[in-house]
């Protein structure tokens, strides 16, 4: 009923909300990735996007059709490597950054390792700025980490507000400086809120530093400061602080894939984790 290429497009597009965009991504003219939602759209006899000449958003059939998509898909690829006897193999050095270590990723990585058990998956967990570097260097092979919303580095798997977070308990002093609990360098998140800090001319300082997210959620949770963090992915046993508290907007971060730079005998697992990540990105979102 659904022909794979029309659901990889429109995934492409949902993710993008840019018919432009998806056919740079999947290397067709606009005029093709058009006509693919279209005839899915025709398939489904529904409407999955509303779009005019300067906005693309998804609709309520849209949205019900990403995870349908994901989960056809999913099952497409898997019957193809099975009967076409191909294999994915080899080592692969996957970063995720401190951020998800709360999340459902173990449970996406174990489906992975299910599905290609011939794959040697070794996973680093860093900061983003850090794992940035490790994939420049060579020393990565994928990467899913947070990013600036201005890089355009990485295909987006979601993007989220920053927002402050701290005990129900804190209570800030206007009149002195905001104690904050922060990554080190090269923390994304560290330098947002920083960088946000000074345009206010409010001054601060540093409660407590921790390479470690569980680390900070500890300091967090003492009443120790506060500390900036996706809006999607708060742990339990922190609130986002009042707007009475006059802390300067944070902006929006990007999660984002990130391949290694050229070819290498990694590829083929690198693409199918990737795959597996973005048909389920939708999960990550809940810690």
């Amino acid at each position: 009923m659904y022909d794979p290429s029309h659901l990889r497009t429109f995934l492409a597009v949902a993710r993008t909300l840019s018919f432009t965009q998806a056919a740079r991504r999947l290397g067709l003219r606009q005029s093709t990735v058009s006509q693919h939602v279209r005839r899915l759209e025709d398939a489904a006899g529904r409407q999955l996007f509303s779009r005019d000449t300067h906005s693309v958003e998804l609709t309520e059939d849209g949205e019900a059709m990403l995870g349908f998509a994901r989960r056809i898909l999913e099952v497409y690829e898997q019957a193809a490597a099975f009967f076409t006897g191909t294999r994915v193999r080899g080592r692969l050095r996957f970063g995720a950054s401190e951020d998800f270590v709360l999340t459902r990723l173990p449970e996406i990585l174990e489906g992975f390792r299910h599905d290609h058990p011939e794959v040697d998956l070794e996973l680093t967990v860093e900061l983003s700025g850090t794992l940035h570097e490790q994939l420049a260097a060579g020393k990565l092979d994928l990467v899913l980490a947070k990013r600036r919303a201005e890089d355009p580095l990485g295909e987006p798997v979601w993007h989220d507000d920053l927002v402050w977070i701290g005990a129900e308990r804190l209570r800030l002093d206007p009149d002195r400086p905001v104690p904050l609990i922060v990554y080190p360098p090269p923390g994304i998140t560290r330098a947002l809120a920083l960088e946000a800090l000074e345009r206010q001319g409010r001054e601060w300082r540093v409660a407590c530093t921790s390479g470690s997210l569980n680390g900070l959620i500890a300091a967090a949770r003492a009443g120790l400061g506060v500390m900036a963090h996706s809006r999607g992915l708060i742990p339990p046993g922190l609130f986002r602080v009042p707007d009475r508290a006059g802390l300067p907007e944070l902006g929006r971060v990007d999660f984002v894939l990130v391949h290694g730079q050229g070819r290498s005998a990694a590829q083929g697992a690198a693409d199918a984790l990737a795959a597996a990540i973005l048909r389920s990105g939708a999960r990550l979102r809940h810690p």
